[in-house]
């Protein structure tokens, strides 16, 4: 064994020293998948190197037989080998076993969020609070396209539940209160969030047509919960990785990833996925900082004062777009037309876009963020 005991490090210095070069150093495989048992790669890293985790665990979710449509077809629901357990008792212990290693991973100020179904949410729930995890909300997912109950002996089941948790009651955990307000219509985000499940060209395929992934999670869902809760270069890890949403979208939104995953079919699924991912520019919008304070500016203002004049060209940094800019301070890129926001928003195929960081206008030979004539418009205010 190379572990070293306390009374070995005080007794036998010369057998510490050999021991501590002989134990394998812990590192953090940034922006890899590492193939095996999520516990004992976890136990791998190095302490408190993790700003956020996000966990699918399997849901234990006790199917007995075929689940038929109503024209004899056969639903493809979850009965994979790694989603079966023996007992609630095996569930809970491999449970506790990986959120342990979670919680040393984490930064104190960071925060986990764990989803699940009714079959699972409240077993990790209770667990989570018996280990010191201090949850700060649970979020329902309200499918918008839900698999219907084809028996019709319950409720059609059209949500799921995510349990955002800190490490610990005084943890100083991360939350982007104003792109999630700005994400939602300048509307203060609620914890019930209507997202579609994944489907159409977003659902990964095998050669003959059949999902890789019988629960694959939507990029729209992972999207919302990293831009709330961490910035451009922080750490994420998803020790379910699966097919890789959560680091296709820590990619495009340029922060960190590590993923963890045992299934040799999902890791050159997820591998091919992020190898072809793209970060988006509008990705710094959630550096913006708090400026509750400061007076709300409408673009349709610059143009109004004369700091933008009708028919200024803008584009974004990598200048793949051009847009022009109307008389009443709307948009026009091709065929699209709209605020700023929703231009670029539509141009990128993204869930969102912050317009005032990603379009730029062209100063003195060089193309500056349109928010630098915000701000100059705020200054003139007092």
């Amino acid at each position: 064994m190379n572990e070293l005991t306390p009374i070995e490090a005080f007794c036998d210095p010369e057998l510490a020293q050999v021991k501590r070069k002989r134990a394998p150093k812990k590192v953090l495989p940034l922006d890899q998948i590492v193939e095996g048992d999520c516990i004992a790669a976890m136990a791998r890293m190095p302490d408190k190197s993790v700003d956020l985790i996000f966990a699918d665990p399997p849901y234990n979710l006790q199917l007995g037989g075929n689940l038929i449509r109503p024209e004899g077809g056969k639903v493809d629901a979850c009965d994979d080998e790694w989603d079966r357990f023996e007992s609630f008792q095996a569930y809970d212990d491999f449970t506790r076993d990986w959120l342990a290693e979670a919680r040393r991973i984490l930064k104190d100020d960071g925060s986990i969020w764990v989803i699940g179904s009714y079959h699972n949410i409240f077993r990790c729930g209770a667990i989570l609070q018996d280990m010191g995890y201090w949850i700060l909300n649970d979020i329902i997912w309200r499918k918008t396209n839900p698999m219907p109950n084809f028996r019709g002996t319950r409720f059609t089941n059209a949500h799921e539940t995510l349990l955002w948790c800190a490490k610990s009651e005084k943890s100083k955990y991360k939350f982007n209160y104003r792109a999630m307000k700005a994400l939602n219509e300048d509307l203060q985000m609620r914890s019930d969030w209507s997202i579609p499940i994944c489907s159409g060209g977003e659902r990964l395929k095998d050669d003959a047509g059949d999902k890789v992934h019988p629960t694959q999670k939507p990029e729209a869902l992972l999207y919302r919960v990293l831009l709330a809760c961490t910035k451009p270069g922080d750490v994420v890890l998803d020790p379910f990785f699966g097919t890789g949403t959560t680091g296709a979208v820590a990619k495009r939104l340029n922060r960190r990833w590590i993923g963890l995953e045992r299934e040799r079919d999902y890791i050159e699924a997820a591998t091919k996925r992020i190898e072809g991912e793209m970060p988006l520019d509008e990705s710094q919008m959630t550096m913006i900082a708090e400026k509750r304070s400061a007076p709300r500016v409408a673009f349709g203002q610059l143009v109004e004062n004369g700091m933008i004049e009708p028919g200024t060209i803008l584009q974004d940094a990598k200048g793949r777009w051009q847009a022009k800019v109307g008389l009443d301070g709307s948009l026009t890129c091709g065929e699209i037309s709209g605020s700023i926001h929703q231009v670029g928003k539509t141009v990128q195929g993204a869930p969102s876009c912050n317009g005032w960081t990603f379009w730029k206008i062209e100063v003195d030979g060089e193309w500056r963020d349109i928010d630098l004539l915000r701000q100059r418009h705020i200054a003139t205010l007092g």
